[in-house]
């Protein structure tokens, strides 16, 4: 099963709300860093298409 990017995001935001020790706040915030610029990437290729 794989979840969309969007889908990624979120859960990883939701993580980060719950998480309480510094090192997986961390990670987790590294994590939705890399989610959100793949997210952001794919956004700004699909804005460079033209339409079909």
């Amino acid at each position: 099963m794989t979840i969309s990017i969007e889908q990624q995001v979120e859960e990883l935001r939701a993580e980060l709300r719950n998480a309480v020790v510094r090192a997986e706040r961390r990670q987790i915030e590294a994590e939705l860093a890399a989610a959100i610029a793949e997210r952001d990437a794919m956004l700004a290729d699909d804005a460079d298409e033209p339409p079909r």
